[in-house]
């Protein structure tokens, strides 16, 4: 086997751990939690059924990428859930330092490929970047209003903090949002969100 081949098929297996990485966000219908490697799936499938919606002209494909390996990271640096301020304060360094690892694995060609699109997308600029964050936001807000807001309820996650987060759904998609206001709104009168 030639040393390139070699070296993406190591990324490839690589990629499997992603599968044991833990989200707080339950599968819907009360499941499980889901792992890294279903959300990233979802996000992208979800991407190119709802791509009518984004703000702006996107390449669907670029965006689909852009969710497949917008975790991969966390390989390494761990899931930091969306509300802990602990875990946002360090989560740029131990992601950076997993995404030179892991994308290291690569022939250096591909390693600069998906070392830009990742980057391309925590910059957060271009319309896919954009697009790419909406269903980041919009595929866990779906799932955890499936389970009437059980991932809220048991972080005590209050409107105020949702609202603060989905504010990178409109920059992507003014209609989500829109479905994201009304969710949120529909979990503050049953009382799966404290307005804090």
């Amino acid at each position: 086997m030639d040393e390139r081949i070699a070296k993406q098929i190591a990324f490839a297996l690589e990629l499997d751990k992603e599968k044991s990485v833990f989200r707080q966000t339950h599968l819907s219908g009360h499941g499980r939690n889901e792992n890294d490697a279903e959300h990233a799936w979802h996000m992208a499938i979800m991407a190119y059924l709802l791509k009518e919606y984004s703000n702006e002209p996107v390449d669907i494909a670029r965006v689909m990428i852009m969710c497949l390996i917008h975790d991969v990271v966390e390989i390494d640096a761990g899931d930091t859930y969306a509300y802990d301020a602990e875990g946002l304060a360090t989560q740029k360094a131990r992601e950076d330092a997993a995404k030179e690892r892991i994308f290291s694995l690569l022939p250096e060609d591909q390693k600069a490929e998906f070392t830009a699109i990742f980057d391309e997308f925590e910059a957060n600029e271009t319309a896919e970047a954009k697009f790419a964050h909406s269903m980041d936001n919009f595929q866990p807000l779906i799932l955890n209003n499936s389970n009437g807001g059980g991932d809220w309820k048991e972080h005590s996650v209050t409107a105020k903090k949702v609202y603060g987060r989905q504010s990178k759904t409109k920059e992507g998609s003014e209609k989500l949002y829109e479905i994201t206001d009304k969710i949120i709104q529909e979990n503050i009168r049953k009382g799966s969100l404290p307005e804090g």
